[in-house]
């Protein structure tokens, strides 16, 4: 490795994702819905007649933050906004832990992106095991913060890849932490559960989202954090300038604007994994974690899950592998009909 690179980062490994392009993409997490055509028409004519090219775009989007704050029941100056999720992480970290003044911590096995930023950042890390039903344990967690000088936690809620709601005694047990506990909600729209209630008596709360998910805009990479007005305004200190693309953040309003129509296909997904659930509980040899998002968790017992994984993805059906198991986003209809019928074929005989 070059001298005057940083030596650590020879052990990391980038972030690659695989590329099927004739697969079923169900690895990602994503609404396998597409915008409807005439918003897609609209963000074209707002780009042709609002954007203009040559200009940064807006560094602070005060109406994009009030349409955000009016959808989540918060004030503007307690919303950032992030390109993805992924840079608001990034961001808390480093307004917490950088120049050696503490340390990340999760409950793994969960979102890969916490560690990697960490690491990326030169920040040391420390997981905690979860339960063997991916719960939290509290008086680990307790234990692990106090003995690494933790200064944030970050738990996903609902998990991924798990996709389990932390219970009740874990949100409550969260607000006597002495560290910033930033609950992820990137599933939000799936679970409809939110912590947002809390942000008013627990200054020490974060709570991130994402327009990646239910609102169909993964390509744009918007997200948000909700925070205490103090906490807020520091996050903006350490952001990027222009951090956000002017397209991103017409589309952010415009998702808001028709979320009636985006969120509509909500109930199909949730019925949709409510089948694939229903299929899978016929295999005795799959495992399978109850979940309160857009994806399914499975354990196979009698093969190898990297081998399940390569044999679903050369019969077209792309999902993840992660935590020993298999993480399996919930698609269409006729993309749901594929893989069940390609587990069907899998497992009435030995895979090799």
């Amino acid at each position: 490795m070059q001298p005057y690179l940083r030596p650590d980062l020879d052990r990391l490994q980038a972030y690659h994702t695989p590329h099927f392009p004739e697969a079923d993409k169900l690895d990602a997490n994503e609404l396998p819905h597409d915008l409807p055509e005439w918003l897609k028409n609209k963000l074209a004519f707002l780009l042709e007649q609002g954007v203009r090219t040559n200009r940064y775009p807006e560094g602070d989007p005060l109406a994009l933050k009030a349409a955000i704050a009016e959808y989540c029941g918060v004030t503007s100056d307690m919303v950032c906004v992030g390109n993805g999720s992924d840079e608001l992480i990034r961001s808390l970290i480093t307004a917490t832990c950088l120049g050696g003044r503490g340390t990340v911590a999760s409950a793994e096995p969960t979102f890969s992106m916490y560690r990697i930023l960490a690491e990326t950042l030169a920040v040391p890390y420390v997981g905690v095991a979860r339960t063997a039903d991916y719960g939290v344990d509290a008086d680990a967690l307790e234990a692990v913060i106090q003995a690494n000088g933790v200064r944030v936690l970050f738990l996903a809620n609902p998990n991924s890849p798990t996709g389990n709601l932390l219970s009740d005694e874990i949100i409550e047990r969260l607000g006597s932490l002495p560290v910033l506990v930033v609950l992820d909600e990137a599933y939000y729209e799936f679970s409809r559960f939110s912590a947002v209630p809390l942000l008013w008596e627990r200054p020490n709360l974060v709570i991130l989202r994402t327009f990646s998910k239910a609102f169909r805009l993964a390509n744009f990479r918007v997200g948000y954090a909700l925070a205490n007005p103090e906490i807020a305004a520091v996050l903006e200190k350490v952001r990027l300038p222009y951090n956000l693309p002017g397209l991103s953040q017409l589309a952010a309003f415009a998702a808001l604007e028709h979320r009636d129509v985006l969120l509509a296909a909500i109930p199909e997904i949730l019925a949709e994994r409510r089948r694939i659930e229903r299929f899978l509980a016929d295999f005795e040899e799959i495992e399978r974690f109850a979940s309160d998002a857009n994806f399914l968790f499975v354990r196979p017992h009698t093969a190898d899950p990297e081998a399940v994984r390569v044999a679903l993805a050369g019969r077209g059906s792309l999902v993840r592998g992660a935590a020993g198991g298999l993480r399996i986003t919930v698609g269409t209809p006729e993309q749901n009909d594929r893989l069940i019928a390609n587990i069907a074929a899998l497992f009435t005989r030995e895979i090799r």
